[in-house]
């Protein structure tokens, strides 16, 4: 008998300090990747999904970002509204 399956994995990567596009507040956003894996007996063994994600401190709300403006947020660049 083979036991597989997928297993996720949260990983806040920063706090910063953005303007909500939903309350339009300017408040802290936690940026997560959140990353699923193929698991073989419980061992993960490769990714098979990534995304980027911000959250709204004031709010809750959450809202997609893509790998690169993820970057440009790590590195200090421009906002994402």
């Amino acid at each position: 008998m083979i036991i597989f399956g997928t297993k996720g994995y949260l990983r806040q990567l920063a706090v910063l300090t953005l303007v909500c596009g939903r309350c339009g507040n300017s408040a802290a956003h936690a940026l997560r990747k959140r990353t699923t894996k193929f698991t073989l007996f419980f061992v993960p063994l490769f990714p098979v999904s990534t995304s980027y994600v911000t959250q709204c401190a004031f709010c809750g709300a959450e809202q997609r970002v893509t790998r690169d403006q993820a970057d440009r947020m790590l590195s200090g660049g421009t906002r994402v509204r």
